[in-house]
């Protein structure tokens, strides 16, 4: 004999499968999210480190000059003295990005 209860079961069964994906695929959007934004703020703490070094190099490198160090001999200081523009540096992540998503 069939048991109709079988069929109401697993009907049940079915709902609370697609409410469970649903809330998973929630809970995957929000932590995307907070991934997001902790790599904006990673980024930007990234980039002003990269200024505060930059800054740094100068300043050790002006020292050098008034004790009569020469510096021009390394060619790694010439590329570690330019300043990154922040600025720059976000305009070309958001060019990128809009390539990238589609409209």
């Amino acid at each position: 004999p069939w048991d109709p209860s079988l069929v109401i079961l697993a009907m049940f069964a079915s709902v609370e499968a697609i409410f469970l994906s649903t809330f998973v695929l929630i809970n995957q959007n929000r932590m995307s999210a907070e991934d997001n934004s902790r790599a904006d703020l990673d980024l930007q703490v990234s980039l002003l480190n990269e200024h505060e070094t930059t800054k740094l190099i100068k300043l050790v490198e002006e020292i050098a000059k008034r004790l009569n160090i020469d510096t021009d001999a390394d060619h790694e200081l010439k590329e570690l003295k330019r300043d990154v523009a922040p600025e720059a540096v976000l305009d070309k992540i958001e060019e990128v990005d809009d390539r990238r998503t589609p409209k």
